[in-house]
């Protein structure tokens, strides 16, 4: 018996049961729309967050305080102090590797303007941090190297500390805001950048001369941290060996020794958040999965039932030349067709349920191609798989037995 004639068998033998065979698609329907929703989420959650590291610069690099032993103590690198403004300068003037490099001390508090005030951060920084954090100064200007020398009480606002000051709509560039008891001329403000991936306000953040900071409010001699960018992504790892190597000389480590600073990079960041996200990505597809395996039992189930009520007719067919292969190939057609079509309504499905989520709750979403390939490759090994054991049952009954059958 050719192929189109038994297609021509199962689908008449599926249509002769809508219901059944809609309720057998069910599982399958399900099961690919919950595969595909959530592969949609943990890939669309991962170009989120590399965008987000992206827009901070992939290329930066962090150099922190490292923690260090004393008295067979190990020390936490909140309480060490082993980088100062001479480390900073060392690795402006001697690191090739480097397009920026900025020094970092930073303090929280509330800033004051009138009878108006509002939490955030003053980071102590120099120009070149906007260059690493690949931010803009959007009306006024920036601050620059005299105002660095002579330690200015000078600032630079971010768009939620305007909002909050400056309600109104006020001009806050030549105002005087105050940093707890200390005044501070407003001379810029930055470009908004919104929240990140984290759900961290970019935007609500002062930034000043390092030196006004470490002076005037920190009273300290040594920063918490310098900021730096490579020239390219490729040559962050080369730039770090540069930046270790500086170091280690000017803190005079001997082979050895431990380095008493810590040195990370925007992608060694964006690889750990990637491996995050791929574990969380298959743990809700194999979730998601599970549904597609019990989709396939309900095939299996179907297809017994399918058997057992036709046994008369697979006799019949037996005894006018039907042969063994031909009753296997018709219910396996069946059972692939069941689970083929559920994938496909299930892909319509998984594909409108992503987009809505995305509307509706702004989560990030992306359906990649493969996870749609997948899934149809998935539907038609389950209905080979689950459809196998019933139809072969059905091939391997004696014609004569079938007929008798009631």
């Amino acid at each position: 018996m050719n192929i189109i004639n038994l297609f021509k068998i199962a689908l008449r033998a599926i249509a002769g049961n809508k219901t059944r065979a809609f309720l057998t698609m069910l599982g399958i329907i399900i099961g690919v729309c919950s595969v595909i929703t959530m592969l949609a989420i943990g890939q669309g959650s991962k170009r989120s967050i590399q965008a987000q590291i992206s827009e901070m610069g992939s290329n930066m690099i962090m150099i922190q305080p490292g923690g260090d032993r004393r008295g067979g103590v190990r020390q936490s690198s909140s309480d060490m102090q082993t980088l100062r403004r001479e480390d900073y300068e060392s690795i402006r003037n001697e690191a090739r590797l480097l397009s920026a490099v900025s020094p970092s001390v930073n303090s929280g508090g509330q800033f004051i303007y009138g009878n108006r005030n509002t939490p955030s951060t003053m980071y102590g920084v120099t120009e070149e941090y906007l260059t690493i954090r690949q931010l803009k100064i959007d009306d006024g200007v920036m601050f620059g190297e005299h105002e660095v020398k002579t330690a200015a009480k000078v600032c630079v606002l971010g768009k939620t500390v305007i909002d909050e000051l400056f309600p109104n709509g006020e001009e806050p560039i030549g105002k005087v805001i105050r940093f707890g008891s200390i005044p501070f001329t407003v001379i810029g403000t930055i470009e908004s950048k919104g929240y990140n991936s984290m759900g961290m306000d970019q935007d609500n953040m002062v930034l000043a001369p390092y030196t006004s900071v470490m002076k005037r409010i920190l009273a300290i001699n040594h920063i918490q941290g310098i900021n730096a960018s490579a020239i390219n992504e490729e040559i962050t790892n080369d730039a770090i060996d540069e930046i270790t190597e500086i170091l280690r000389r000017n803190h005079k480590l001997q082979d050895g020794q431990e380095n008493n600073f810590t040195i990370r990079s925007q992608q060694e960041l964006s690889e750990m958040m990637n491996t995050t996200t791929d574990m969380l990505t298959i743990l809700l597809g194999c979730v998601a999965g599970i549904s597609l395996i019990v989709g396939g039992i309900g095939i299996m189930n179907i297809m017994y039932v399918s058997v057992t009520e036709r046994t008369k007719e697979i006799g019949l067919r037996m005894s006018v030349g039907a042969r063994g292969i031909d009753i296997l190939s018709q219910f396996l057609i069946e059972a692939i067709l069941i689970s083929v079509t559920g994938g496909l309504i299930g892909v319509l499905f998984g594909a409108g349920l992503s987009y809505l989520i995305n509307i509706v709750f702004n989560w990030p979403v992306f359906v990649q191609p493969w996870s749609v390939v997948l899934s149809f490759a998935v539907c038609t090994f389950t209905g080979v798989f689950f459809g196998w054991y019933p139809a072969k049952k059905a091939a391997a009954l004696d014609p004569i037995e079938a007929i008798r059958y009631e």
